[in-house]
Order: C-alpha cells, then sequence, then structure tokens
C-alpha cells in the first residue's frame, strides 16, 4: 500500500523527537492516515 504524501516527514520529525504522540495525532486526516500513525509511533490510533 502506498504511503501518505506527508509518510516519511512525519515519521522523521516523531523518531527525532521534533514531534511528540500529540501532534502526530493531531496530523492524522491530514498528512497521515491512521494506520500510518500506528506504524510510526507502535500504538493504537484512537
Amino acid at each position: 500500500m502506498e504511503k501518505s504524501k506527508n509518510f516519511r516527514k512525519v515519521k522523521q520529525y516523531y523518531d527525532m523527537k521534533l514531534w511528540n504522540l500529540q501532534k502526530v495525532a493531531a496530523a492524522v486526516g491530514k498528512w497521515i492516515t491512521a494506520n500510518e500513525y500506528e506504524e510510526i509511533t507502535g500504538l493504537i490510533y484512537h
């Protein structure tokens, strides 16, 4: 399955600790999907 346009950017920000969980969650529906949130964070998106 193809990733969202900004998936790599969001993952990089999270991995570099520039973004916290709340910031990644706020990107769901705008930049990434709920499944991508789970892939990035390892947590279930609520």
